[in-house]
């Protein structure tokens, strides 16, 4: 590499960098479309479970993918939200989470389980009654 390409490499990567950061802006967001539905929890007609959760949380991203398995799993039978904290500090407040992540189970509105950690799919499933 010669001396004279340091400056395109680094207009390069600095510009690779900003279109990367664009997009991921620019793309749904999950957690957003999840704290819109949080509504539906009060009227949903089978148990839901959400997970409050946030992207820097080491715990959260260890379980993200599993709760993500499981909402494939229960799909029809149950419904499964993630509610980033960071994204929607109302909803957290709301729902006084102190700590992440923490899991709620709802069944006909009501909240009939709580658990805070990174829990086994299992325990997610019997939150659930499944």
């Amino acid at each position: 590499m010669k001396t004279g390409n340091i400056g395109l490499w680094i207009t390069g990567a600095f510009i690779a960098w900003f279109g990367w950061i664009m997009l991921d802006m620019s793309a749904p967001d999950s957690a957003s479309a999840a704290g819109s539905s949080i509504a539906d929890v009060r009227s949903s007609s089978v148990p839901v479970l959400v997970e409050f959760y946030a992207d820097w949380c080491g715990p959260c991203k260890v379980v993200g993918p599993v709760v993500e398995e499981l909402a494939r799993e229960v799909k029809g039978r149950a419904k499964v939200i993630r509610i980033n904290v960071d994204k929607e500090p109302e909803l957290a407040a709301e729902n006084r989470i102190s700590g992440i992540p923490t899991f709620i189970a709802y069944k006909g509105g009501k909240e009939v389980g709580r658990q805070s950690g990174a829990i086994p799919k299992a325990m997610m499933k019997d939150m659930l009654g499944l």
